[in-house]
C-alpha cells in the first residue's frame, strides 16, 4: 500500500532490546504525526529487538522486517532501500545518539537544495574513544588520497537519499559496516550532488558498537575495492610510473657508477611498470563495461 508521504525512514536494528524502549517509540510517533513511512529491519537480533518491535509497531505505515541470521549493517540498509515506496529514504541508527528532530532538518535541507545525497554531519566533537577516532581519521586520509572528498563525515549512518538512486547503487556495495562509507563514493563518483547538514548527537547509554579492528580493515579494502572498480587508473598509473621511474633512476646510477648497461634489477623494475600499465588500462576497460550496468 502506498501512501502520500514522500519519505521514508530506514532503521538497522542489531541487538539493540536495551536501548529500543526509549528510542523506538519516540520514532514511531515522529514519524507518524509526519505521516512518513518507517522500517525497522531486525538483522537477526540475538536478543529480543525483535519481538519488541514487533509488539510496538501496529500502524500499517510502520514495518518490521526481519533477517533469520546476522547479515550485516549494509545488508539491513539494502533491505530496508529494496522495500520503501516513496522518493526520498534517510537511515538513523538505532543506538540512540542520533537526535530524532533532525531528520525533518535533514529533509527540508536535500528537497530546498535539490540534493541527491546528505550526509548527517557530526562535527568536530571530541571522540572519547581514541582508538576509533584515529581509525576514521585513517580511513578518511585514505579515501582522499584516492579520490576528491566534499565532505567529512564519511562514516555517518544518518544520510538522506534519493531512493532511484539508493536502489540503483546498492547493488555495487557492500553488506558490511562499510556501506555507509562506500555508497556514499559511489554518489560521488557517478557526479550526483553530494551535501552536508550539521547533526547532533549523543553518546550510546547503552549497547555495544559492532565497530572495530575488522571491520576498519574491511572498510579499507572496500573503499581500495570500489576505487578499482570505478577509476582503477588512479592506483595503476602511479604504481607504473613509481616502477618505472625507479628503474631508470637505477639504471642510471649504476650506469654511472660503473659504465655498465642496466641492471637486472633496473630492468625488472621497469618491466613491472609497463605490465602495471597495461593492467591498468585494462581494468579500466573492465570498469567502464561495469559502469554502463549501474546506469541501467
Amino acid at each position: 500500500m502506498k501512501y502520500s508521504s514522500e519519505l521514508t525512514v530506514i532503521v538497522p536494528v542489531y541487538n539493540e532490546l536495551e536501548g529500543l524502549p526509549s528510542f523506538a517509540p519516540r520514532i514511531i510517533e515522529y514519524c507518524l504525526a509526519r505521516n512518513w513511512q518507517l522500517i525497522f529491519i531486525n538483522d537477526g537480533s540475538e536478543d529480543d529487538s525483535g519481538k519488541y518491535l514487533e509488539g510496538i509497531c501496529s500502524d500499517s505505515r510502520v514495518k518490521v522486517l526481519h533477517h533469520k541470521i546476522n547479515r550485516g549493517y549494509g545488508r539491513a540498509i539494502k533491505t530496508g532501500i529494496s522495500n520503501a515506496t516513496t522518493p526520498y529514504l534517510v537511515t538513523i541508527d538505532s543506538d540512540g545518539q542520533h537526535e530524532i528532530s533532525d531528520v525533518e532538518e535533514i529533509f527540508n535541507f536535500a528537497l530546498a537544495n535539490n540534493a541527491d545525497m546528505v550526509v548527517g554531519d557530526r562535527g568536530a566533537k571530541v571522540n572519547r574513544d581514541i582508538y576509533r577516532a584515529l581509525g576514521k581519521r585513517i580511513i578518511h586520509a585514505f579515501t582522499r588520497i584516492l579520490m576528491p572528498l566534499p565532505i567529512h563525515d564519511l562514516n555517518s549512518g544518518f544520510k538522506f537519499y534519493r531512493a532511484d538512486l539508493a536502489l540503483r547503487y546498492q547493488r555495487v556495495c557492500p553488506d558490511a559496516m562499510s556501506f555507509s562509507d562506500v555508497i556514499t563514493l559511489v554518489f560521488i563518483h557517478q557526479r550526483s550532488l553530494v551535501l552536508q547538514y550539521p547533526i547532533q548527537t549523543n553518546p550510546r547509554k547503552s549497547g555495544k558498537s559492532t565497530i572495530n579492528t575488522y571491520t576498519a580493515a574491511q572498510t579499507v579494502l572496500e573503499i581500495l575495492n570500489i576505487i578499482l572498480m570505478f577509476n582503477p587508473l588512479r592506483i595503476f598509473l602511479p604504481l607504473s610510473f613509481l616502477f618505472v621511474f625507479a628503474g631508470l633512476t637505477w639504471g642510471a646510477l649504476v650506469y654511472m657508477i660503473n659504465g655498465s648497461g642496466l641492471s637486472v634489477g633496473a630492468m625488472l623494475s621497469i618491466v613491472m611498470g609497463l605490465i602495471l600499465a597495461v593492467l591498468g588500462l585494462l581494468a579500466n576497460q573492465i570498469s567502464s563495461m561495469r559502469m554502463e550496468r549501474l546506469e541501467e
